[in-house]
């Protein structure tokens, strides 16, 4: 039942992503394998929506460690943990709480014995900006006590590269770039404070080559410069190259020209859309403090009450002129989203 359910949800997010997303492109530079445990470990940009997206497109249902203040209300966190999320404990939720992060790094483990995927985001925190953040130490404390409780397991970790056009916006492209499987075993053998460093660090310069990283120090000189080259943000690699030469080896992408179809469409569905479109534009964007949790709220907007909307105006539609208008009804609206988002 509980498989049933995850692939329900699966299939309903990858749905949705579909409409949301002008392109989801997915790298893998290799197999990533069915049957081994795996520890996915990301960048983090853009709240929730990294998440939702790795769920869909890894392959693997995986248990996200999540941070725990989205957890507080009961019925939001039976929901969360339905889908395998675990909450994370941090030093600003309370010191009192820390020590229930001990249960949830065992339940990592254990998920890990029976070779499932546990995916996290060992930044610590999420952040807009092109930049791999230095990692915390939670992810190699999975690894020392799985690799400490079972010598023997075949721990693969998997390192991802989350790369968004813009980030923000509605209809946005993004890419994800799936790195290399890396056994876990041949990097630890001491459970020492220097393979901590070191497992941090080549974790961190994996991640570091399937994204764009800015140095933090020139960031704002260097995100300019390559907007204004025009550089393509979904090809992390290109960019990179473009970053180390002083951007005298950069490949540049076609200006995107606003498409006057696309506008028109874009406003149609406002139209059919005009009280979710409504309660987004005055109610719930203005209350979003974070540039970081945009395309989450909108997106859990568009896959919760844009859905309920519609049908509503479907029933109403059918009631008033029959069934097969209702029909006909849904299926324009399908198409005009389809055309405002890919054109």
């Amino acid at each position: 039942m509980k498989k049933l359910w995850l692939h329900t949800v699966k299939g309903y997010l990858t749905l949705g992503l579909f409409f949301y997303y002008k392109k989801i492109i997915i790298v893998k530079e290799d197999t990533i394998p069915k049957n081994k445990p795996i520890l996915f470990v990301s960048n983090h940009q853009n709240a929730l929506i990294d998440a939702l997206l790795i769920a869909t497109t890894s392959g693997r249902f995986s248990y996200f460690l999540t941070r725990a203040s989205v957890f507080k209300k009961p019925l939001v966190s039976k929901l969360l943990h339905s889908v395998n999320m675990l909450p994370v404990y941090r030093v600003r939720d309370g010191w009192s709480t820390i020590s229930k992060n001990n249960y949830i790094f065992q339940t990592c483990t254990e998920k890990l014995k029976q070779n499932q995927a546990v995916a996290l985001f060992p930044e610590g925190n999420h952040h807009i900006n092109r930049t791999v953040r230095p990692l915390s130490k939670g992810f190699t404390r999975i690894i020392f006590e799985t690799l400490n409780s079972y010598p023997n397991l075949d721990l693969q970790l998997v390192p991802i590269g989350l790369n968004y056009l813009e980030g923000s916006t509605y209809g946005d492209s993004v890419a994800l770039y799936y790195g290399k499987p890396m056994p876990a075993k041949p990097l630890v053998s001491e459970f020492s404070n220097e393979e901590v460093v070191t497992l941090k660090q080549t974790v961190q310069d994996k991640i570091k080559g399937l994204t764009t990283h800015i140095d933090s120090a020139v960031y704002d000189k260097t995100i300019t410069k390559l907007k204004a080259l025009n550089v393509n943000f979904l090809d992390p690699k290109a960019t990179n190259k473009c970053i180390a030469s002083n951007f005298k080896n950069c490949k540049t992408r076609q200006k995107q020209t606003k498409s006057g179809g696309k506008q028109f469409f874009k406003a149609l569905l406002i139209l059919n859309l005009f009280t979710p479109y409504v309660i987004w534009k005055f109610s719930i964007k203005p209350k979003i403090k974070e540039v970081e949790f945009i395309a989450t709220f909108r997106f859990a907007l568009s896959i919760t009450l844009v859905p309920l909307w519609v049908l509503i105006l479907c029933i109403i539609i059918a009631l008033s002129f029959g069934t097969v208008y209702g029909i006909a009804y849904l299926l324009t609206v399908l198409f005009i989203a389809l055309l405002s988002v890919k054109l």
